[in-house]
């Protein structure tokens, strides 16, 4: 058996952690405090498996489905709550989350109640689950590049400046729960395509302190972030499992130190560090300069010029 194979349950999770932390860190670069995505994984997991179980339909179908149902559901969402701000935004987020949770748990034979839905058999390959995770990311990438970027960073800190400029704020913010949706369905589609299974324990609370914890760790305004935060979050798990009962405190332990000693998370750090020593080597090299000059001048024979006036070398630059 390789690797691959050995692993591939932790593969399959790092994929859909990955959407499912994107889906939180996309809102949030917009200055959106939104958790819907959660609530959108949940929507993507039962939506797939009643698609596939009670209408037989395809994988890819299923999946184009879920997604742009989860997209739109969240949207309407964001129309609704749309003049919250802050701390109240995130509350109905977490409601919205929580009522998905208790219809999925009440939902008769169509959601399977507590047992949940299983038997999901469909012709989903890996190949095709890497192909639409790529995609997504390289979509979300893009939108952290050039005009869009600068645009969705003005948005986030400052958005009466963002208005005088001419940004449609409310438009950004919107498809700041649109894509949150979209990502967020696309996940849980993913994972029952996958894992064959779903039930109210895999949805809920506990994806929104999973999200949390990866782009807190991670980084949170960057998808490189939401990428380290869903490989460390995924993998440790089966690198602790030797500690037992103890996992929850050393996650405890991981995120309290990220907070107040990275609170722009590993990638910030990073950040931070590259352009610390940046700033070094153009000191460095700015400080060289100026002694050469000074050499220079002591041991040219020109004199030394008046306040305000150039020298030869310098004259001979300027022309």
């Amino acid at each position: 058996m390789t690797w691959y194979d050995a692993n591939l349950v932790l593969i399959q999770g790092t994929v859909t952690g990955l959407l499912l932390a994107l889906s939180v860190q996309v809102p949030l670069r917009m200055g959106v405090f939104s958790f819907a995505g959660a609530g959108a994984y949940g929507i993507g997991s039962y939506g797939g498996a009643i698609l596939v179980l009670d209408y037989e339909m395809a994988a890819l179908p299923t999946l184009l489905l879920t997604t742009v149902g989860g997209a739109v559901v969240v949207l309407v969402l964001g129309l609704m709550i749309f003049r919250l701000n802050g701390l109240y935004l995130a509350m109905a987020t977490v409601a919205f989350d929580l009522i998905i949770s208790v219809v999925a748990i009440n939902g008769g034979e169509l959601t399977g109640g507590s047992t949940g839905r299983f038997g999901v058999i469909t012709d989903f390959t890996m190949a095709q689950m890497f192909t639409i995770a790529g995609a997504a990311l390289i979509l979300v990438a893009m939108s952290e590049l050039g005009r869009t970027g600068r645009r969705v960073n003005t948005v986030r800190e400052d958005p009466e400046l963002a208005a005088s400029m001419g940004i449609r704020v409310r438009r950004y913010r919107l498809a700041a729960f649109f894509v949150s949706g979209a990502l967020g369905a696309c996940a849980g589609c993913l994972n029952i395509l996958v894992r064959s299974t779903v039930s109210p324990l895999d949805i809920g609370f506990p994806l929104i302190v999973l999200a949390l914890t990866m782009i807190i760790v991670g980084g949170s305004l960057s998808w490189k972030g939401a990428v380290i935060g869903a490989i460390i979050f995924t993998w440790l798990p089966d690198v602790l499992a030797v500690i037992g009962e103890w996992q929850e405190l050393i996650y405890g332990i991981i995120v309290a130190i990220a907070a107040v000693l990275l609170p722009r998370g590993i990638y910030g750090m990073y950040v931070d560090g590259k352009r610390a020593v940046l700033r070094w080597r153009r000191r460095r090299s700015g400080a060289t300069a100026d002694v050469l000059a000074a050499e220079e001048e002591r041991e040219s024979d020109d004199p030394p010029p008046r306040v305000g006036e150039l020298t030869p070398s310098e004259m001979g630059a300027q022309g």
